[in-house]
């Protein structure tokens, strides 16, 4: 699961990503027991 620490950086990415005008698709989060997507998860 992200942590808050995660989500803010996940927001200042598309927001960064936003003024370049670059498509952001995901942010995983991938550890040894599996990984997270906040785009499988609708928080894109």
């Amino acid at each position: 699961m992200p942590s808050e620490q995660d989500k803010r950086l996940t927001a200042r990415l598309k927001d960064a990503a936003r003024i370049l005008d670059i498509p952001v698709l995901d942010h995983l989060i991938v550890t040894t027991e599996g990984y997270y997507s906040f785009a499988d998860e609708g928080e894109l």
